[in-house]
């Protein structure tokens, strides 16, 4: 059975100018950095960096790269991917404008 993707809504368009990210809480309340990139599209990742527990969504863009400000580590905010070793990849969510509201998508966890 596929997995259900319930979209929670997270900022307006106007909150995130091109070519900036923003923290937004979603589902249970955890950080997310969304970023609205020079393309026209909204990317959200993971806002907390793997490495030492940075703040990926105050990184600057350089093309689809985040870097998180406090040691470099880059990620692909279409992916999450790290794109060089060793691999400390993070979530990537799928986002949806309507008008001017940006959603993040989130797999509901399977009952218990």
């Amino acid at each position: 059975m596929a997995e259900e993707v319930k979209f929670v809504k997270v900022a307006r368009v106007s909150d995130i100018p091109i070519g900036e990210g923003k923290m937004v809480f979603g589902a249970q309340e955890k950080p997310i950095a969304v970023f609205h990139h020079e393309d026209g599209n909204f990317y959200a990742v993971n806002y907390i960096c793997p490495h030492m527990g940075g703040p990926i969504g105050e990184g600057k863009l350089r093309g689809y790269l985040v870097d998180c400000p406090w040691h470099g580590w880059s990620y692909d905010i279409r992916t999450g991917l790290d794109p060089h070793p060793p691999g400390h990849d993070i979530t990537a969510y799928e986002v949806k404008v309507e008008g001017d509201i940006v959603s993040v998508g989130w797999v509901k966890e399977p009952p218990r």
